[in-house]
């Protein structure tokens, strides 16, 4: 049978492209966001339904939704938020990043974890636990939030280019919201195998009720087994197994990893039965697996640094790293590219003014035209940013202007970030040519210029463009010549912007994990 969702346009905004997921707690689609281009994201249909004017359910979806898009800003471990709101139909959706990566119940089941990736994994969903718990502002008062679903399909690990293996934790705060729109007393919602015995009580829960949970995870995890068997897949059965039932020990299991008493004891205190017993924070859980991680020599996943290339030509040089950086993915975050080994020193054009300005222009040396990217600052801002990780990313609108937004970023631990931001019109010849180049050639220049003494460029950074992105830059200028404008480019210019703000607290999360090495080499 044909899903009717397929191809279906949500909010004006977002066309749905195929079902990725279903689950007691809703559907899951891939869709695509036109106002950005086409860039996929996923939609989330809740299992709840608002309907006949039920505002005081409506105005709590709306409360409960901006709370979890808080988390997804707050924390890199919790999938972001973008969007959320409710259908023709009554039925609210939320609006996520779309993280193609693997769930942490299939990984569990495909292979046994190794004892190093155990502790990778389970450090940074307690990491993403601990932010939740620790609570956001919501009215000027700190509010805690509690999972009460958590479970390996609620785990997304996914492959990032920078960071290695990154674990996502989904669905924070839906389960709340499916439970209060029931009219049922006590009821339960959740997964029986994973849920503490207060939350199947029906009593009011805090994070130790989550940390059971996690607690339950974990030894899946570690043994690919559960520490407790239900007589009856029921809920009579699995309240009986969460209350009465001591859990197995690791020995007992067919697992041939050998468990290290200290964690063996972590897992089980976890379990307990009573919410005091337990760790009363994750941030306990955590200190725990570096303490182990530690004691058993087991390093920190970062990036390591290329061995140096041999001596080449300088444009084989060139091509070869930016060949290697393009290899990075989407967006690009370069964290050291060496010497541009064409720049030649360039003048401030006579027609620009001499002030605190972003624009594109190409430049031309060999014979060649390159793409440019021209930045004039005080010169002491400058300075701060010569050892930088440098990070890009495009974005489009289509609709009711085609526009494009060109972000670089200039980032350090002391000094923070310097955005870097200019709109490129693509109904213009000279946006489409700008656009079309930068595709073409997968790399620009940014020139920096001081604004006391604008005579020349003091640095040159050269910045690669990651193929998906070259793709989409080549997309965008052949799709905006048949694009009819509906309204004034300042329209669009304001769409924009707005994404750019939702958008700056992800950017900022991923450049602030710490990278090795990561300061790069400019031309002075």
């Amino acid at each position: 049978m044909t899903d009717p969702n397929i191809g279906r346009l949500l909010a004006k905004r977002y066309q749905l492209q195929k079902l990725i997921g279903t689950g007691a707690m809703g559907q899951v689609y891939c869709a695509n966001d036109i106002l950005l281009g086409g860039v996929p994201v996923a939609v989330k249909f809740l299992a709840l339904s608002i309907q006949n004017k039920k505002i005081r359910v409506k105005e709590r979806f709306e409360t409960e939704a901006k709370t979890c898009a808080q988390l997804g800003q707050k924390s890199i471990h919790i999938v972001r938020v973008m969007d959320y709101g409710v259908d023709e139909f009554g039925t609210p959706f939320y609006v996520m990043e779309y993280l193609p990566g693997e769930n942490l119940n299939d990984a569990i089941h495909l292979q046994p974890l190794t004892l190093p990736r155990f502790y990778s994994l389970a450090r940074q969903i307690s990491l993403g636990l601990q932010c939740a718990h620790q609570g956001i502002l919501v009215d000027g008062v700190i509010c805690p939030i509690i999972h009460r679903d958590v479970k390996p399909s609620n785990i997304l690990v996914v492959q990032d280019s920078s960071l290695g293996e990154l674990v996502k934790v989904l669905d924070f705060g839906i389960a709340k919201l499916i439970q209060g729109d029931s009219n049922q007393t006590k009821y339960y919602l959740g997964t029986l195998a994973y849920s503490s015995p207060e939350q199947m009580e029906g009593n009011d829960i805090d994070a130790r009720s989550d940390i059971y949970s996690l607690g339950v995870m974990m030894f899946e995890m570690l043994t690919g087994s559960m520490p407790f068997q239900a007589n009856t897949d029921s809920f009579g059965g699995w309240y009986k197994a969460h209350h009465f039932q001591l859990p197995r020990s690791f020995s007992s299991t067919n697992s041939k990893l050998i468990v290290p008493k200290e964690l063996e004891d972590l897992i089980m205190s976890c379990l307990a039965k009573s919410p005091d017993d337990r760790p009363q924070t994750a941030s306990e859980i955590v200190k725990t697996i570096l303490s182990l991680e530690q004691s058993q020599n087991i390093a920190l996943p970062v990036i390591a640094p290329p061995p140096p290339p041999p001596p080449q030509p300088a444009k084989e040089k060139e091509k070869a790293e930016v060949n290697q950086a393009l290899t990075l993915g989407v967006p690009f975050l370069d964290q050291s590219f060496g010497d541009d080994p064409i720049f030649q020193p360039t003048a401030w054009p006579k027609d620009k003014p001499i002030a605190d300005i972003v624009f594109p222009q190409p430049i031309r040396t060999r014979g060649e035209i390159i793409s440019a990217l021209w930045v004039m600052l005080p010169q002491q801002e400058i300075q701060k940013r010569l050892r930088a990780t440098r990070y890009n990313q495009f974005l489009f609108i289509s609709t009711p202007h085609p526009m494009m937004l060109w972000i670089t970023v200039l980032h350090n631990a002391q000094h923070g970030a310097k955005w870097l931001a200019y709109y490129m019109d693509l109904k213009t010849r000279q946006g489409q040519e700008i656009t079309r180049l930068l595709g073409e050639s997968g790399s620009y220049r940014l020139l920096l210029f001081a604004r006391e003494s604008p005579e020349c460029a003091c640095a040159s950074l050269l910045i690669a463009i990651a193929p998906p992105q070259r793709h989409q830059l080549q997309k965008w200028v052949m799709n905006s010549q048949s694009i009819v404008s509906v309204a004034e480019p300042q329209v669009s210019k304001g769409l924009l912007k707005q994404e750019f703000e939702k958008l700056k607290p992800q950017i900022l999360a991923k450049l602030q994990v710490p990278q090795h090495n990561s300061a790069a080499k400019v031309f002075v």
